[in-house]
């Protein structure tokens, strides 16, 4: 099956010649490290925790405040990066986002008190907004839509943004690059009719409040602020609290903590196929119940790695049409951001106050994200980005009211 980019104008969608190369498969994975900037900072954040003993006994908003800082920086650098995304490009944009983390990595290593730390970390949550808007767009544009799900030295430029900045030469050199083949002269016309009717949007945040683009605006938040409510951060940024809290020590909390990060690494990779003193006995039956914790915390996490981790970013990234592409998509990344920035603020004062009962209070979210896919979030598994309104908005049961077809009939989706 060859890639396809379809021009929606008939109804009818075209299939365009190209085959998955290797230039794509290096691209793709050198624009995915762009979310080690994000799985390194929960890591380091995660470890300066056990520093303190008695976490719930003696809180400290300074620590709060040194995890959740990144997150509200992020959330600002999101939508200044999505103009930047769409001026500039996606390859520059995350070019950008490696420069702020090395020089937020750099103050942070230096740092010799608590404001110059933070102040680093600010310069890292600059660089996790720019990667996290950049890159999803990047690998939705570039991958062929039948690896899509799975595809989520030097990389490219994506020939949709070289072609919307008026650099056609480059636009169809890299298209001839990235698809293996000659012959791309239907594909390059349709990314260049899309991107003249992406043009006539002077502004594509007001765009995105017409009822037609409700559907995917409505899917890309509500995902973004599901999957931080389902605890996940929490159990990333707290775990060795969590294990200390119930009579771990502190370096069985430490390897605990190791041991989920290991589990969240090779469950994600699952998503790429599937589209992570009192007495002998006593001490043994103990020693059962925090080893049951740990493997119940490990199911937890392999269930959020193969789903509402990477698919919260996925699902996104694909469904906007390119004249509100990066708009939207900015958006979604705010809503993790400020998201991640509340749950990573309160989750420790959330514990000591709830205890247990904060495991209740985000498996009642959990219950609520199920029912909401099952009702709203479409199939969109080997759909071409740019067919989605077709062959799904306008096919769900409850979205296609947004659907009018004077709102639809010049939209044009492009990869």
């Amino acid at each position: 099956m060859a890639p396809a980019v379809v021009v929606i104008d008939s109804g009818e969608n075209q299939e365009f010649e190209g085959k998955i190369t290797v230039y794509v498969i290096v691209c793709v994975i050198l624009a995915a490290f762009g979310g080690l900037m994000f799985g390194y900072d929960v890591g380091i954040s995660e470890r300066k925790h056990v520093l303190k003993n008695n976490y719930c006994k003696y809180k400290n908003q300074s620590l709060q405040l040194f995890t959740s800082c990144l997150y509200l920086a992020a959330l600002i650098a999101s939508f200044i990066a999505s103009k930047v995304c769409s001026k500039a490009g996606r390859k520059h944009t995350m070019q950008t986002a490696s420069n702020f983390s090395l020089l937020g990595v750099v103050l942070t290593s230096a740092g010799v008190n608590l404001e110059m730390i933070i102040f680093g970390r600010i310069f890292l949550g600059f660089g996790i907004g720019f990667a996290i808007q950049a890159v999803p767009l990047f690998l939705s544009e570039i991958a062929p839509a039948r690896i899509r799900g799975a595809l989520n030295i030097t990389i490219c430029e994506t020939p949709t943004s070289l072609i919307e900045r008026n650099k056609m030469e480059k636009g169809v050199k890299v298209l001839r690059k990235i698809r293996g083949v000659e012959n791309v002269d239907n594909e390059f016309d349709s990314i260049v009719h899309a991107c003249e009717m992406a043009r006539q949007v002077k502004d594509p945040f007001r765009k995105l409040m017409k009822p037609v683009s409700r559907p995917p605006l409505v899917i890309a938040i509500c995902l973004q602020v599901f999957q931080q409510f389902t605890g996940i951060n929490a159990i990333m940024f707290y775990a060795p609290v969590l294990f200390l809290t119930v009579g771990f020590g502190n370096d069985a909390a430490l390897l605990s903590s190791v041991i989920i990060g290991l589990v969240n690494v090779f469950s994600t990779m699952v998503s790429v196929y599937l589209v992570d003193r009192t007495g002998r006995r006593l001490l043994l039956l103990e020693a059962w119940e925090a080893i049951l914790v740990v493997i119940m915390v490990c199911i937890f996490v392999m269930g959020f790695a193969w789903s509402w981790g990477p698919l919260g970013w996925l699902i996104p990234s694909e469904t906007f049409p390119l004249e509100t592409r990066s708009a939207g998509f900015a958006f979604a990344v705010s809503s993790n951001m400020f998201f991640t920035f509340v749950i990573a603020q309160a989750f420790l004062s959330m514990l000591c106050h709830m205890q247990a009962g904060i495991f209740f209070f985000f498996a009642a979210w959990i219950i609520i994200m199920g029912v909401f896919t099952w009702f709203l979030v479409p199939e969109t598994k080997g759909v071409p980005v740019d067919s989605m309104l077709d062959k799904v908005w306008k096919q769900h049961w409850f979205w296609r009211t947004y659907m009018a077809d004077d709102d639809c009939t010049t939209v044009v989706k492009v990869v």
